[in-house]
This record gives structure tokens, C-alpha cells and sequence, in this order.
């Protein structure tokens, strides 16, 4: 950890974190975008019993420890590095819009929908809330019986992803079609992290009337 915190990141004010059970499906994790892009080390612990001692463990050296799957990325004061260094855009009000749609028709399954800045290639994740447990230690304490109510995850959308830009264009016209994308988008995030989704029979209606729908556009 000692060398961690001695290549930190200008602007890094944390030791990030993720854990799971697979090294492969954590390297893959869309959660780690944003801080692949500014050359951010994060500390993938596969072993079980990291996501309790990461849970307890106050700080390393006036560190404190922070999951990538947790509240916001704080990636803000991290430059970009190379190539990827740019001014970041400002979110289009129809994109802004969209989010406000997402949210509203997901309703009590997420606890928010918001413009991500974590994300840089996949359109969606999930994370957790600022106040709730991390994403790894929640499964483990549910597994193990230990949690009555899991916490209701945040949704979060790459604004700058072109399929996110087209829904957006769409204003409110096909409002079923943008349902049944909301859902998706959703199930999408849920997939990425290891979960199913959330209805299984709900999810390949959804996906049967996605498929017809591109098939008759010509």
C-alpha cells in the first residue's frame, strides 16, 4: 500500500478498491473507466474476506479507502491522461431530459439516475449510494443471511455514449419504445455487474419487441 499511495494521481485523494470474486469479470467492470482513463490505480481484492476489511478499515497513511462501486467517482480533479485529456462537455439538456425519463420510469428499483463521469466506453452501470454498503459486501452479507434489505442502487448513464445520444434525439416521441429501453438500459447495468436481471419474462418481452422494432425499420 506503501507504493500505492506513492504513485497516486494528482488530484487523487483515495485508495480505490474494488472486490468480487472473478479477477476477470473486475478487469472487465465498467466501473473502471474512468479511472483507466486517468491512469488511476485501482487494488482488485478477489479473496472474500477483503470486502469486510476494506469495510472497516478507516485509512492507510491519511488515505481513506474507497469503492469504485460506492457513491460518486470523485474523478473530477483527475486529470485525463494522454490523448483522453480534454475539457469535459457539458451535458445536453435533451440528454438531461432522457436521465429525468430513465429515473421517473425505473421508479422505487434504483434510488437515482445520473450522468456518470466513471464511464468513458460502456453506456451504464450501477453503483451504490454514498451512505450505503459496497456493491461486493452487501451480496456477501445477504448470502450469508446477515442483511434484511439490500440498498436500492444508482443508475449511472455515459452521457457521450452514441446509443445514449440517439434515445436522447428522440425527444418524447415512441414513449413505450423509450420504456422498454429505460428497462433495458437498466438490465444492462445489472448484467454487467454480475446480477440477472431484475425480471427475467419482462426482460425478453422487452428484448422480443427491441428485436421487431429494428427489424422493420429499413
Amino acid at each position: 500500500l506503501a507504493d500505492y499511495v506513492a504513485a497516486m494521481k494528482e488530484g487523487q485523494k483515495a485508495i480505490y478498491f474494488m472486490t468480487g470474486d472473478e479477477r476477470a469479470r473486475l478487469e472487465s467492470s465498467p466501473q473502471l473507466e474512468g479511472f483507466k482513463a486517468r491512469g488511476v490505480e485501482v487494488l482488485l481484492l478477489t479473496d472474500p474476506i477483503d470486502a469486510f476489511w476494506t469495510a472497516n478499515a478507516p485509512e492507510f497513511e491519511g488515505k481513506p479507502f474507497k469503492s469504485v462501486t460506492q457513491g460518486g467517482a470523485e474523478l473530477a480533479d483527475i486529470p485525463l491522461s494522454g490523448a483522453e485529456a480534454k475539457d469535459k462537455p457539458q451535458i445536453p439538456a435533451e440528454v438531461e431530459g432522457f436521465l429525468a425519463f430513465v429515473k421517473e420510469t425505473l421508479g422505487d428499483d434504483v434510488s437515482d439516475v445520473r450522468a456518470s463521469d466513471r464511464l468513458t466506453e460502456s453506456a451504464v452501470c450501477l453503483v451504490a449510494p454514498d451512505d450505503a454498503l459496497d456493491r461486493q459486501f452487501e451480496r456477501l452479507l445477504s448470502a450469508a443471511g446477515r442483511l434484511d434489505t439490500a440498498s436500492k442502487p444508482i443508475l449511472e448513464v455515459n452521457p457521450s455514449h452514441p446509443r445514449i445520444a440517439a434515445l436522447a434525439k428522440l425527444g418524447e416521441a415512441e414513449p413505450e419504445f423509450r420504456s422498454d429501453v429505460a428497462h433495458m438500459l437498466y438490465d444492462e447495468a445489472r448484467v454487467l455487474d454480475g446480477e440477472r436481471p431484475l425480471d427475467a419474462k419482462a426482460f425478453s418481452q422487452r428484448l422480443a419487441r427491441l428485436i421487431e422494432r429494428g427489424l422493420s425499420v429499413k
